[in-house]
């Protein structure tokens, strides 16, 4: 209650601090003479600012935005491409989260066969991680000349990014114990790792559903229980929310598969743009948003999923 309450005092106070600089504006502006009103430029703009950070307040105005996020990455369609592709987008997200500040912390990272990620997740923590990355959930496709190819072949691959909030123990998600079952087993990854040479790895089954959480990346296996038990409380958390938030859920994107004609966004990195097929928005520096550049693509899609942007086809059409 109390970070709410401070959440709000800041809007409260950002509300009424422009106000006042409108009022103030609006008067200077009557007052003096047109040749002169450019000296109002600076303040006008630092209102404009103002005006920025409580039009972003509003786009994050829905359950769970303020929370830590717990995103999970996959390769779809693609093979070793995609796992390729799947650790590209699991760097890209973890600089967003340093450019804003926020805490990276991995849950479970297992390795492709060849090269790059089979299955990553990361806890992101810090105030709207959740609201912010929500906008980030979809199937996400590269198109590059393939670095595994000897010809340098274009190739199109695909992985998929979930995104769910993370729930602390005042919400009611009921764990009991007899419904779960622990395993514990030596981490996997490459070879001369200390956390291969213990049981330190843990799997945790929750019986009644099937969900099914493993955390293998710490030497401790009470820390690795405990990021597991934390992942499971927030997919069962999930699984209560989207029962009662159905409608919300088909407004927020449907489940799709990680493959063509699923994608939220391109990165072509051949001809040099990413492209947000939801909003239409375009960039041409590909390399720069793979560094985690994505504040305007994150505000396209809040706004899109606020329904106050119009969907890329609509614009097309028109």
């Amino acid at each position: 209650m109390s970070q709410e309450a401070a959440r709000l005092r800041r809007t409260v106070e950002t509300f009424r601090s422009l106000e006042g600089d409108l009022e103030g504006l609006m008067e200077l502006w009557e007052e003096l003479p047109a040749e002169e009103r450019e000296a109002l430029k600076p303040e006008l703009l630092e209102a404009a600012k103002k005006l920025e950070v409580l039009y972003h307040e509003t786009l994050l105005n829905f359950p769970h935005a303020e929370k830590n996020a717990i995103l999970t990455i996959q390769p779809g369609a693609g093979g070793t491409e995609a796992c390729d592709w799947a650790e590209m987008l699991l760097r890209m997200y973890t600089r967003f989260a340093e450019r804003q500040g926020f805490e990276v912390e991995v849950v479970d990272l297992r390795p492709g066969a060849e090269a790059g990620v089979d299955y990553a997740q990361i806890l992101v923590k810090g105030e709207n991680a959740y609201g912010l990355l929500s906008a980030e959930a979809g199937v996400h496709r590269l198109v590059r000349p393939s670095p595994f190819d000897a010809s340098g072949r274009r190739h199109t691959s695909f992985a998929g990014v979930e995104v769910m909030p993370e729930v602390d123990d005042t919400v009611e998600v009921v764990i009991r114990p007899e419904d779960l079952r622990i395993d514990v087993f030596r981490s996997q990854g490459h070879g001369g790792q200390g956390v291969n040479t213990t049981d330190s790895a843990v799997r945790i089954v929750h019986l009644p559903t099937g969900i099914t959480v493993t955390c293998q990346t710490t030497r401790s296996q009470i820390k690795n229980k405990e990021l597991a038990l934390k992942v499971l409380r927030s997919r069962l958390f999930e699984l209560e929310w989207k029962k009662k938030q159905e409608e919300l859920q088909k407004l927020r994107g449907e489940v799709r598969p990680i493959e063509w004609g699923s994608q939220i966004r391109s990165y072509v990195l051949d001809k040099q743009y990413v492209k947000d097929h939801r909003t239409g928005l375009m960039r041409f520096d590909p390399q720069n948003v793979l560094d985690g550049d994505l504040m305007d693509f994150i505000w396209a899609g809040l706004e899109w999923k606020a329904g106050r942007r119009q969907a890329a086809e609509e614009v097309e059409a028109e």
